[in-house]
């Protein structure tokens, strides 16, 4: 059965975490930590596995794969699709091993590896003195790609806090090391703080959170639940909105970042015309490589009409 923890304020002192009911967590990272220090193709080739397993035993996960996959990818015939599900896999299992990298490692070590494409549209929104709001997306490299932008620039970061307090306190810590500030991800006013400094924030929209003020925008031809707050954000603040990304090289050990032309006369006033750009935006990036998407979470949950049947069944 899965252990339940109940939601509390972040403590990221260690010296909370020593009863030995926190000592299966602390093992975990210890094996999370020593993996890290691998070499990052021993990495990929454990991630790969790790994924391959999941795939085969994780049939729940690998249902909600197959739904989002088959409404979004139609025009692939059924093999396509099915190699499309074991891949994303793949992909994630490499994420999950990648972890440990972001975590524990110095992402200074992969720059040799990694390349940056369009940073003058950053680096262009910034000189407005606005801020930037930095809107990315669930791809597998989620984690060590937001750590390796910390190499080439300054950025805070929104988090949805870990379920576990020791996982989140080392998550947090980690990620303080290389952010300048670590906000909750119910934090509005501390967003627009950093905003109002001329700070970058790193944000993501492309999750179902519910019916609470959101939109139904096309995401891949599929009416999705897109929350409107990167419009109010936008409006509030006058910040610039610069879609970025980040993906892992398929022939060889590497990962490339893309930032993109801050998006023009956002907000427009029309919640839908805004949701429905955002996520044409994140639509195009996830086809450069779609194996890497989180195609695990139930994305069209929410539906139009309450009655609407879901798509995912009971599973």
């Amino acid at each position: 059965m899965k252990k339940k923890y109940r939601r509390q304020p972040r403590n990221t002192d260690y010296s909370a975490y020593r009863h030995p009911r926190w000592w299966p967590t602390w093992a975990g990272i210890a094996v999370m930590w020593s993996v890290a220090q691998l070499p990052i193709r021993f990495q990929w080739w454990l991630g790969k596995r790790i994924g391959l397993l999941a795939w085969r035993l994780a049939s729940r996960r690998r249902h909600i794969a197959e739904v989002n996959i088959r409404l979004c990818f139609p025009e692939f015939t059924r093999s396509q699709q099915d190699a499309l599900v074991r891949n994303t896999f793949i992909a994630n299992g490499i994420g999950l091993i990648e972890l440990g990298t972001a975590w524990f490692r110095n992402p200074k070590k992969l720059t040799g590896i990694t390349e940056v494409h369009g940073k003058e549209h950053l680096d262009n929104a910034l000189a407005k003195g606005k801020g930037v709001l930095l809107l990315g997306g669930h791809y597998s490299t989620l984690d060590l790609g937001g750590s390796l932008i910390t190499e080439y620039i300054e950025a805070d970061v929104m988090q949805r806090d870990h379920n576990n307090p020791l996982m989140n306190a080392i998550m947090t810590r980690a990620r303080e090391r290389r952010y300048g500030t670590v906000l909750g991800s119910r934090d509005l006013r501390g967003l627009l703080r950093s905003l109002r400094d001329n700070r970058t924030v790193w944000y993501a929209t492309d999750q179902d959170y519910g019916r609470k003020d959101i939109v139904f925008a096309p995401f891949f031809g599929i009416p999705a639940g897109t929350i409107t707050a990167t419009s109010r954000i936008a409006a509030r603040s006058h910040c610039k909105v610069v879609p970025f990304s980040h993906f892992r090289r398929d022939d060889k050990p590497g990962y490339d970042i893309y930032f993109h032309p801050p998006l023009e006369s956002f907000p427009s006033g029309d919640d839908l015309r805004d949701a429905t750009e955002i996520n044409q935006i994140l639509e195009r990036e996830i086809r450069r490589a779609p194996d890497q998407y989180l195609w695990m979470h139930r994305r069209f949950k929410t539906r139009p009409d309450i009655d609407d049947p879901g798509f995912y069944g009971n599973k």
